[in-house]
């Protein structure tokens, strides 16, 4: 008898225990963590990690443990779309931070979307990621028919030139930016004397060099990725060719001033996210980024912040509309469609398609290896 008052005891301490305990929510983050793009990759990991570590406290309150997972898609669909059936298997996790590549993005989204987890890009620019029309496709940056036209402005109207050489790395982002610069530039009478594409792993662009030599282009707009264009810059410099290289977002890393070397000259990219100093606010995020993670605060760190603060509130939105009560994927990925979210970047309100409707966008230059804004353009989405 006194065994069982025993066990029936225990039981009952369990039972008490299970009921208060609190409930596992986490979100997730797929970037490249590995390979030639890893530092992008890393801020948006580190970014949407502060941000959790910021908002834990509040989740409890909520009876809510918050926790962070994070996905390594090396920059590959077929790993980012692994990555993505993983992130549907753990139920726990109502939403996701990512890509950084489009080319990841897509197919990632499609494999959430069946699920309701809802997905806020830092990142990706290419208009498909938002233009099929999936309930859990968002993203807080411009995209690519507002950053590419952009790019060719500052080619026609700054840098001057009438003869442009086009390259892209054969990806949707790189493809896809490139095209967007081109028929900008081409509606403003500029003359393209090449528009190719070169596989995204080449690092010997001997070939390419001497085309270049031969067509003799005032500039040279690069859809690609900081991994791929400081090689080319270098190779381009010591070869004496001193032609001004253009490019989106994808430059906008601190290694490519040093995968440049010498040839960190001359070059001049769009960014969907913003040099520190061009938002105030920032100044004491990046001082605790750097106290977390030892390492500096980019712009792609403060929009993966960014990106995760519009999960982590539309997640608050959710259990608040679902009367205190955890909620369903589904339930946060309507309230992070239909929210109105205050960031460092500014309020956030997404479209019917998922796109940010008022964004900014950065022009940066790189003379002598050393940084600085160009200028800045205002994005409105109609």
């Amino acid at each position: 008898m006194k065994k069982t008052v025993l066990s029936l005891s225990v039981l009952t301490a369990l039972a008490l225990g299970s009921a208060n305990a609190a409930t596992t929510v986490k979100i997730a983050t797929i970037s490249p963590l590995s390979g030639g793009s890893s530092n992008l990759g890393l801020q948006i990991k580190n970014g949407a990690q502060l941000a959790v570590n910021e908002m834990k406290a509040e989740f409890a309150k909520a009876g809510m443990t918050l926790s962070l997972v994070a996905y390594d898609d090396q920059a590959d669909p077929a790993t980012g779309t692994a990555a993505a059936r993983r992130v549907v298997a753990d139920r726990s996790v109502l939403g996701v931070v990512g890509t950084l590549n489009s080319g990841v993005a897509i197919p990632a989204s499609a494999v959430l979307a069946p699920s309701h987890v809802t997905m806020v890009s830092p990142a990706n620019t290419n208009e498909k990621v938002t233009d099929r029309g999936l309930a859990n496709m968002n993203r807080v940056c411009a995209r690519d028919d507002a950053q590419g036209p952009a790019g060719g402005d500052f080619v026609v109207n700054t840098l001057k030139a009438k003869k442009v050489y086009v390259l892209n790395d054969k990806t949707p982002y790189g493809q896809g930016l490139a095209d967007q610069a081109e028929k900008a530039m081409k509606a403003k009478g500029v003359t393209v004397v090449q528009s190719e594409g070169v596989a995204a792993e080449d690092r010997d662009f001997t070939a390419l060099i001497t085309k270049i030599q031969t067509l003799r282009p005032d500039a040279i707009y690069f859809g690609g990725l900081y991994g791929q264009v400081g090689p080319f810059a270098k190779q381009l410099r010591d070869k004496g060719i001193t032609t001004p290289i253009v490019g989106g977002d994808g430059y906008d890393s601190d290694d490519l001033t040093k995968l440049a070397g010498s040839g960190a000259n001359n070059i001049y990219f769009t960014t969907v996210a913003p040099p520190l100093d061009a938002v105030p606010s920032a100044k004491a995020l990046a001082t605790n980024f750097q106290k977390t993670f030892k390492s500096d605060m980019q712009g792609f760190g403060l929009m993966g912040y960014d990106s995760a603060k519009v999960v982590l509130q539309g997640i608050l939105n959710a259990y608040k509309a679902a009367g205190n009560k955890v909620p369903t994927r589904t339930q946060v990925e309507r309230a992070v469609r239909t929210g109105t979210f205050n960031l460092v970047t500014g309020q956030v309100k997404f479209d019917k398609n998922g796109d940010r409707q008022t964004a900014k966008m950065y022009v940066i230059a790189i003379k002598n290896g050393a940084r600085s804004t160009a200028g800045t353009v205002n994005v409105v989405r109609q």
